[in-house]
Parts: C-alpha cells; structure tokens; sequence
C-alpha cells in the first residue's frame, strides 16, 4: 500500500491578490514578533480566525476542522486542512502546509514541524479550546505558554494607513447597501424582501470595487416592528406596516473587514411619542460623535452619554455599550473587546483606531414609542478628533420612508 503522508506542501497556481501589499503583511509579522520577544515567546501559535487573517490574510472555513497559523522568527506558516486543497496557498502572505486526516492528529504534527519541541509557545487564551491546549501540550511538549491574545488585540486596534483606505471603501459600500434598503421599504413587504435588495446591492458594488477578492459573508439585519428591540435580531418574514419602526443594518464583508451602517426608520409616518424618542437618541448620538478624540477613555465617554440620557430619564432603556472598535471582525469571529464604549473599558483614544458610536434605545411593546432605536457611524480617531466616515443620512428627515 503506497504510503500516505502526514502532511504535504499543495503550492497550486500562483499566490492571489491580497488585500494588502506584502509590505504590509511583514509590518504586521514584525509588530507580532516585537511583541513574542518582549514576552520570551519562539514561536506563536494561532488558532482564530481573526488573528490568521490579520498576519497572513488567509481566512478559513472550518467546518469542524482545526486550522492554524504558526509564527516564528523566520518562518509565518498557515496550517489548513487537504479539503481546501491549493486556495489556503494562494491566500496566505508566506508559507502554508496542508494537513491530511489519514489519521488522527496530523494537524499538530504540522504545527510541531514548524515551531519544533520543548519551545516557549504564544497562544490565543480566548479562542484555544480545552481539547486543543492538552493537544498543543502533548505534541509540542512547550517549555512554557504564554498568552498573546491581549497583544495582539492591542496590535489590530491601531490601523495602519491601508488598513484606514480600506475601510473608507468598505462604508462606502455599507452606504450603497442603505440606499438600497430605503428604495425597497414598502408597505407589505417581507423584511427578507428589504434585506436582500440590500445584501445584493452591496455584493455587487463590492464585486465592482474589489475586482480580486474572495466574496463570501456580507449581510443585512432588516427589522420591522417589534423585531427592532435587540440590535442583533435575525431577519424575518413579518411584513412591513404602515408606521412601523424598522431598524436598518448593513455589513458588508471584505477580506475579513467589518463595518456596519445602522439606522432608524418608520414606514410612511412617525407617531409623536417615537419621534420624541427618535430624536433624543439622534442627539445623544450628535453628542457621543463629538466626544470622540484622542486622550479621552472609553469609560469616560460612556459615562458623558449616560448623563446624557439620565437628564432625560432615558438611561434606563439603553440595552448595552455606545460602540466598539472595527477592523478584522465579524458576528462570528473576532472583536478588539480592549475598545468599546463602556463603563469598565479604561483604553484611551489614539489616533489611528477606528471606532462606532451607536447609542441604542428599547421601549418595550405596549408602551408608547415601543420599538428599538439605534444610529451608527463609524469614526477614524485623528490628530484632533475624528474623522466620519458613513455617509448614509440619519434623522427622521431622511429616514421616513415607504
């Protein structure tokens, strides 16, 4: 019987176009490995999906199968699995090894070829399972772990100038999505019927700009009515009614970039209590973009704004914090927890971080202007404040529709 190897080198066709230019996948490398020699660490083992994707640009479909990227001085492979065959390769700034599932385990066999044994290993403490870490014990029989998802997370918070150009593109895009959504509002029609007029808007334009990327991910929350009170309620098929409250939200997905675009809207009319409601949380988020600025901590923005409602007696239906960071994320991967608008958040603002303010408040049904009211902009930390960059209209002027 031929011999099946353990893992093998599937360096098919030639590398794709990244989002990035190598210059800027090495500057990330060496930011990654200041950080491994400031912590004594020889090789650093990724096993999230936000991370790989950051140093090596390859994003990966697990489907129930460990994939890695392995980092040390010299070396920066991904480890991916045989069913992807040369596409991991293709993705990945530097090296990539695939795996075979012969037999048990050949993952980590892959891993411990290129960070060796009896090493100090970097790991992900928030995203390394259980199972996994007695694996990475086991097989790479570490000297000593260290872990560097704190790190790391400090790194992707502060963008660098391309990573800045592309998420300028990205809410361009999230603003087609908006525009599309607006020209579908309709009474009678599905909230399934909105979100896809505005997923495939963005798709396209997305297609358009980015003529190399990969397409997969980008999507659009649309809820109507009761639907709007919880600001990650999935689609559904109610149809829309004649003044309903509806929450609009686009994200659209590129190279594993985030942004999002958030916005309030009634169909056809807005009642005197919702409106009451609609404006106040328009003018907390007014106030909340403009405490956006460099030497000011998250937990003390956050503390302003909840003056801000309190004054109002509106703090009580606010749902959670008023923004968090953007960059390599997604609802399923990812989140720089180190920069969102909250209370027990003490990081303070620098220039180069990228970041919402999306005030967000609940009424809850059977009371007067029941229904979830929520605007999001996304913001670029500069010298002296910030920089918008959304630029979809929020405000009942605009955004009565239908």
């Amino acid at each position: 019987m031929t011999a099946r190897p353990e893992m093998y080198r599937f360096h098919n066709g030639e590398k794709a176009t990244q989002a990035f230019d190598a210059a800027e996948y090495d500057a990330r490398l060496a930011g990654l490995r200041k950080i491994m020699d400031d912590n004594g660490v020889d090789a650093a083992v990724f096993t999230s999906m936000h991370n790989i994707a950051y140093y090596s640009g390859f994003l990966y479909c697990a489907f129930g199968r460990p994939y890695g990227l392995v980092v040390t001085a010299t070396e920066s492979v991904t480890i991916s699995a045989g069913i992807d065959a040369g596409q991991p390769w293709r993705r990945s700034h530097q090296d990539n090894i695939t795996y075979t599932d012969w037999q048990r385990d050949n993952y980590w066999r892959a891993v411990r070829s290129v960070s060796g044994e009896g090493k100090v290993i970097g790991y992900e403490a928030d995203h390394m399972t259980l199972m996994q870490m007695a694996k990475l014990d086991s097989f790479l029989s570490p000297s000593k772990t260290v872990d560097i998802a704190g790190h790391t997370m400090v790194q992707r918070m502060h963008k660098s100038q391309a990573e800045l150009d592309l998420i300028r593109k990205c809410c361009k895009v999230a603003d087609v999505g908006g525009y599309a959504i607006k020209d579908a509002v309709k009474v009678g029609t599905r909230e399934i019927d909105v979100a896809i007029a505005g997923r495939d808007a963005m798709e396209l334009e997305i297609a358009k700009v980015f003529p190399d990327a990969e397409y997969r991910d980008t999507w659009v929350w649309f809820q109507s009515g009761i639907n709007t009170d919880g600001a990650h309620n999935p689609v559904t098929a109610r149809e829309l009614q004649r003044g309903d409250i509806l929450s609009l939200n686009t994200f659209p997905m590129i190279s594993a970039y985030y942004v999002a675009l958030e916005r309030t809207m009634f169909v056809g009319e807005v009642d005197a209590e919702s409106l009451k409601v609609w404006e106040a949380n328009v003018e907390a988020h007014e106030y909340g973009m403009s405490l956006l600025k460099p030497g000011v901590s998250c937990a003390e923005i956050t503390h302003k704004i909840n003056d801000f409602f309190e004054e109002r007696q509106l703090l009580q239906y606010r749902t959670f914090g008023y923004g968090h960071s953007f960059g390599v994320l997604s609802h399923y991967y990812g989140r720089e927890a180190g920069l969102e608008l909250r209370e027990d958040i003490d990081t303070v603002l620098e220039p180069g971080m990228v970041i919402s303010m999306e005030p967000m408040l609940t009424i809850a049904d059977g009371k007067p202007g029941a229904g979830g009211y929520r605007e999001h902009d996304v913001l670029i930390i500069t010298e002296d404040g910030n920089e918008n960059i959304t630029g979809y209209p929020y405000g009942p002027e605009f955004n009565v529709v239908g």
